[in-house]
């Protein structure tokens, strides 16, 4: 019989952290413990619960079925744990816990880093985590409360469903050559002048490649992509080199060095979005939408 009421929730943050990290030996690390502590808590655990939740060998480590079953109600039991905390918290006007943020590459609408400097300011007991992803990916993250907020850019015919939005602001691109391109120094060009070009873009299926995909469609002309970055700071390189040219925001730019940007006729236009779910935000979540002057049933 399994005894449930053994199982401590640091033994479900040790699972966590080896499920993450594959790793018992950077598991116990990351919780600041020796690994022979991490090891015979995770295997007591494992006597409670009838079953190995951990394939191990000398060169990996792995869940089992019966860990990959485990590991979401873990999950659960941790954010519930840590929400009741911030919860009590907040009730006594402290704000702690967690805030988990996710932004593209190309975010320009807003100062992040000084904006999470003025959060830590502010609420030094919030722990904040940012994941770097594509526009889709992190609206579903948002819903599915993977995170707690998020900052897209998106073409202008499209808007998140689903979440809670505040729109930011509305871009133009601009043309991203390397300094001895032909075309740099020119005022202003086409669009149907780009087409000859060989691109560096990002990958098809994410909202940058749709934002440059759409212009095109619409002026009916056919460029060539030869070069698929997901990385920007890739993608400025590859161009800086003359390895092809490509678009970004015109309010993003500004901050790359060694390329030269031109004004595009017919450029993609792009929207910038912050957007968070539509339960009641955690704590830190709400700290953070009011920084920004914004209430979290908007």
């Amino acid at each position: 019989m399994i005894n449930h009421g053994w199982m401590e929730l640091q033994q479900l943050r040790y699972v966590l952290a080896v499920a993450e990290t594959k790793s018992f030996t950077r598991a116990a690390e990351r919780c600041h413990v020796v690994q022979s502590a991490l090891s015979h808590q995770i295997a007591r655990l494992e006597r409670e619960l009838g079953g190995r939740l951990f394939d191990r060998t000398s060169r990996r480590v792995r869940l089992t079925a019966a860990g990959e079953a485990f590991l979401p109600a873990a999950r659960q039991c941790l954010d519930a744990a840590e929400r009741a905390a911030a919860d009590v918290a907040a009730a006594f006007g402290e704000v702690r816990g967690r805030l988990d943020v996710g932004v593209i590459p190309t975010v320009a609408a807003v100062d992040l880093p000084s904006l999470l400097k003025n959060f830590r300011t502010r609420h030094p007991q919030v722990r904040v985590s940012l994941r770097v992803g594509s526009s889709p990916d992190l609206v579903e993250q948002v819903r599915r409360a993977d995170l707690d907020l998020a900052f897209l850019g998106l073409p202008a015919t499209t808007e998140p469903k689903g979440v809670r939005v505040h729109e930011f602001g509305r871009d133009r691109h601009v043309a991203v050559v390397a300094p001895d391109h032909p075309l740099a120094g020119s005022e202003e060009i086409e669009l149907s002048r780009l087409a000859s070009e060989v691109f560096v873009d990002f990958p098809i299926g994410s909202a940058g490649r749709a934002q440059a995909d759409l212009a095109f469609d619409a002026a009916g002309i056919d460029r060539q992509v030869a070069l698929e970055v997901g990385a920007v700071d890739l993608m400025v390189e590859l161009v800086r080199r003359g390895l092809g040219v490509t678009m970004l925001p015109s309010t993003f730019v500004p901050g790359l060095s060694g390329v030269a940007t031109i004004p595009v006729t017919g450029a993609p236009q792009r929207v910038e979005y912050l957007v968070w779910g539509r339960a009641e935000p955690r704590p830190a979540a709400a700290a953070f939408l009011r920084l920004l002057d914004l209430p979290a049933e908007s």
